[in-house]
């Protein structure tokens, strides 16, 4: 059975965005010497939805031109010890600047398809990114159809530019947030079942691949080594077949004592034996192919998603990281504020205070008014107004207020009977 692929790699920074630009458009020179790449072929390569500009930072910069045109226009305001590029806080900042998807499946999928049925495929694969994932065509940077390579596969780059409610401005402001359409694992896990049922519902037959795997991950490089082994293995036994019915088809040629009849065939011994040894050496190479087939299909699935899981782990830990930090800075700047507004509150009881002392009648009255306002809101506690109203005319009347006039004050500054 083969699997249905679909992965999502984050793209970090616009050095990586580059990067990723070279491999699909197959600009490196280093593909001259790579393996895996047959630049003879890639001109029948597809570009479903080619670039809007010569390559890909300059198409990325169209595309994310309202929001560039937003950050300057925010950087004229803002402090100069604060001020980036637009580049700079898209480098900077917690989210990536796009993301790449990736769909594929393994050789035998694709083994019997024209380029126009595997073009097919490829938009069944998009109607999912519009559909099922929610992007728009205008947020597709670029996304193009591998076939030059042994395995065809669709690489969909994508920019999650949204539209947010800003609490502060109270409006609508451009943002890049990848966890808007990628909430978490749990939700990618989800759009892979939603790919899987996309997929079958468009008549391909495909397996839904491991899902929530415990096993653990692999790199490229080990896998290479398994599969190499395994090529080893099967080649051997392949060998040894083709040597033991070599063999076999020599004894027969010169076997003159073979009879045979209406029931029965007889030959000598021998011959006989190198009948047996090829029927077994047949049964071994057709025993291991669905196991290598399996292993094949589950290494390739590891080795796939591990690049995935390594850079979501590294973002979760430069995500903890910054928050952290946050964290730490919004309880300095916490414990600075109390003690500000310690200090604000004891200016005011001693303000209030001295109002209840010197003051007529009706800036006393407007006074105790205040004075119950802040208790209510619980910027003052019964012992802040026992310290105000204290041996005031306003005693009675605050005392009840603040139900203290059963108590009498302790010198830790709390009240008992």
């Amino acid at each position: 059975m083969s699997y249905a692929i679909f992965r999502v790699e984050p793209i970090n920074k616009l050095k990586d965005l580059g990067q990723i630009g070279a491999h699909n458009g197959r600009l490196k020179e280093a593909y001259k010497s790579n393996p895996d790449i047959d630049k003879s072929k890639s001109h029948e390569n597809v570009h479903l939805i080619p670039l809007s500009n010569s390559n890909y930072h300059n198409s990325y910069m169209q595309l994310v031109s309202d929001y560039k045109v937003q950050h300057d226009k925010k950087q004229e305001t803002e402090r100069e010890n604060r001020k980036k590029t637009f580049t700079q806080m898209l480098d900077d900042s917690n989210s990536v600047v796009a993301d790449e998807l990736l769909f594929t499946s393994d050789k035998e999928f694709f083994k019997d398809m024209s380029k126009d049925e595997i073009i097919k495929w490829a938009n069944a694969c998009m109607d999912f990114v519009y559909e099922d994932i929610g992007y728009n065509k205008n947020q597709v940077l670029n996304a193009v159809i591998h076939l030059d390579e042994k395995t065809p596969h669709l690489h969909c780059v994508v920019v999650p530019l949204i539209k947010k409610y800003d609490k502060r401005s109270k409006q609508d402001k451009l943002t890049i947030s990848k966890k808007y359409y990628m909430k978490d694992k749990q939700y990618l896990s989800a759009l892979q079942d939603k790919y899987h049922a996309r997929m079958l519902k468009n008549g391909y037959d495909l397996d839904r691949g491991i899902k929530n795997s415990d096993n653990e991950h692999i790199d490229i490089k080990q896998y290479k080594k398994i599969t190499r082994k395994l090529n080893l293995e099967l080649e051997s036994k392949n060998k040894k077949l083709t040597g033991a019915m070599e063999e076999l088809e020599t004894k027969m040629t010169s076997n003159k004592e073979m009879v045979f009849d209406k029931e029965y065939v007889k030959v000598k011994k021998d011959t006989f034996d190198s009948m047996n040894k090829v029927i077994n050496k047949a049964k071994k190479v057709i025993d291991i192919q669905p196991k290598i087939q399996k292993v094949y299909s589950e290494v390739d699935e590891y080795a796939k998603s591990y690049r995935y899981l390594e850079n979501e782990n590294t973002n979760i830990k430069k995500e903890v990281k910054y928050l952290r930090n946050q964290n730490y800075k919004l309880e300095q700047e916490n414990k600075d504020l109390m003690t500000y507004i310690k200090a604000i509150l004891k200016v005011i009881k001693e303000f209030f205070r001295e109002l209840l002392i010197i003051g007529n009648d009706r800036v006393k009255s407007r006074t105790t008014e205040e004075i119950k306002e802040y208790y209510n809101q619980e910027d003052f506690k019964k012992a802040d107004i026992y310290d105000i109203a204290l041996d005031t005319d306003k005693e009675d009347e605050l005392f009840e207020f603040a139900d203290i006039d059963k108590y009498y004050f302790k010198d830790d500054g709390d009240f008992e009977r």
